[in-house]
């Protein structure tokens, strides 16, 4: 009887209480209109303490949270090549160890009784801290972070045993065949460059606390430091406790941060590597562009189209859907933030099919520079890209620290505000003239990781010279 009451409740839902059908004729999905996407970039606010330290802040009441990244120039690129390695290592040591007025172990459980999370970080141009905490525990953070910039501890035995650690990366850096690829392509465009540059064991064994201390006093300036601030904060409020905690430091003059020169890239050639697994992992690259360049835009739609657009990209339909040759291959451009990098394809593959895999993916690198793309995969890859452009701003502190790195990194003030109008004036002529322009199979890079055996006769009928390469582990 329940079952019977409930149909003929819904029933009525359905139909109304009259009990007869509606007239209105809904719709089919593809035959809804919906009003343009539209997004603009949310108010940050920006101010400078009188150090020269320069604060992003953004309010947002909704959870008690505060969550804070900094930002500090220098980086791996700046490591000499006999110190590589030694920015990771500063930001390890930096994180694990301690400050000079608080040991290591103290300080992660004060961090754990607050429930707040620490993190360290390098990257090729910058030193990153970021703390999230809850609102109440703000004050104790700050003076934490302040000690972490101003007088860090770089306890000796926690610095041995990061050491340790990242010996023992070192040894097992060839376990991966992707990371091995990755590995060779960089060293082999970037030559003696940093950003061809890996660590060695007896280097990171070498290191002493007095290079952490070093680096610490070179780059570590408050002239030389970017703070994003989100969540349960008042601004003003905020700044002053800032100034209270950091206005003091006044430091030295800025770092000499200019850039080492990008060596001239090598021609097209073939470097193999053998390691005994039933995939080949291929990685091809070549020099790409920095955010500077004026057809950063285009070359967006053109890598979305050519491999970076998933399964609606044509390496995706091409070598997985249509010949099932791979399980993902895509392709992509590094944008530089500061110096150009790479663009990459990559893909794996049985070691059978690794030479049609090969040259499935330069033949469809050739046909986007011969032949002008359709109007469908034009409007597929600008929708696309306009579309998916709010995701990258899911949270407050998403939107205030985008925004000081945009700054940090010297983009244009309305890149944020034109990044949707740009992509969408992007034409088919304006494709085919980037990929002819930065497309260069003359000096694609071909890495091959694998069971080189399966394929290395196969190699020679590409007519590229062919390099191998020994696997150590030193």
């Amino acid at each position: 009887m329940i079952r019977l009451l409930l149909c003929l409740l819904a029933a009525s839902l359905l139909f109304g209480c009259t009990g007869q059908v509606s007239s209105t004729v809904l719709p089919r999905p593809d035959q809804l209109q919906f009003p343009p996407l539209e997004f603009s970039f949310p108010d940050v606010k920006k101010e400078f303490l009188a150090n020269g330290i320069r604060v992003y802040a953004k309010e947002d009441h909704e959870l008690p949270l505060v969550e804070i990244s900094v930002l500090v120039g220098g980086g791996s690129i700046q490591d000499a090549k006999t110190e590589t390695g030694l920015s990771q290592l500063f930001a390890e040591a930096l994180e694990s160890g301690g400050t000079r007025t608080v040991s290591p172990a103290d300080l992660e459980a004060e961090l754990e009784a607050m429930a707040a999370n620490l993190s360290v970080s390098s990257s090729a141009y910058s030193y990153g801290i970021d703390l999230s905490l809850h609102r109440r525990d703000l004050q104790r953070g700050l003076e934490i972070l302040a000690d972490l910039l101003h007088q860090p501890g770089f306890d000796q035995v926690r610095l041995e045993l990061t050491k340790r650690k990242m010996v023992e990366a070192i040894r097992r850096k060839n376990d991966d065949p992707g990371e091995i690829a990755g590995r060779l392509l960089a060293e082999t465009i970037y030559q003696q460059h940093p950003f061809g540059n890996y660590p060695t064991i007896e280097v990171v064994e070498n290191f002493t606390r007095d290079q952490l201390l070093q680096l610490h006093e070179r780059y570590f300036q408050p002239k030389n430091l970017w703070l994003a601030v989100s969540g349960a904060i008042e601004t003003d409020q905020f700044l002053a406790q800032l100034n209270r905690t950091l206005g003091n430091w006044q430091g030295s003059a800025p770092p000499d941060l200019s850039l080492p020169e990008l060596p001239a890239p090598p021609a097209a050639q073939i470097i193999s590597a053998d390691k005994p697994v039933p995939q080949t992992s291929i990685l091809l690259g070549q020099p790409g562009i920095s955010k500077d360049n004026p057809d950063m835009f285009p070359l967006r739609v053109a890598n979305y189209i050519l491999g970076g657009g998933g399964f609606n990209s044509r390496m995706m339909r091409e070598i997985r859907s249509n010949r099932g040759l791979a399980y993902s291959v895509y392709s992509y451009f590094q944008i530089g933030r500061r110096l150009p990098e790479l663009f990459l394809a990559s893909g794996e593959t049985k070691a059978e099919s690794t030479l049609e895999v090969v040259q499935l993916m330069r033949q469809l690198i050739q046909e986007i520079i011969d032949q002008p793309v359709s109007a469908a995969e034009l409007e597929l890859a600008k929708q696309s890209l306009v579309n998916s452009f709010v995701f990258a701003f899911t949270d407050s502190h998403s939107v205030v620290s985008r925004k000081m790195r945009l700054d940090f990194y010297d983009y244009p003030p309305d890149y944020l505000e034109t990044y949707q109008e740009k992509l969408s004036a992007v034409t088919i002529a304006d494709v085919q003239r980037v990929a002819r322009t930065y497309l260069k199979p003359e000096l694609l890079q071909i890495v091959l990781v694998g069971n080189s055996q399966d394929y290395l006769e196969d190699l020679k009928s590409l007519s590229l010279p062919l390099q191998t390469v020994e696997l150590n582990n030193e």
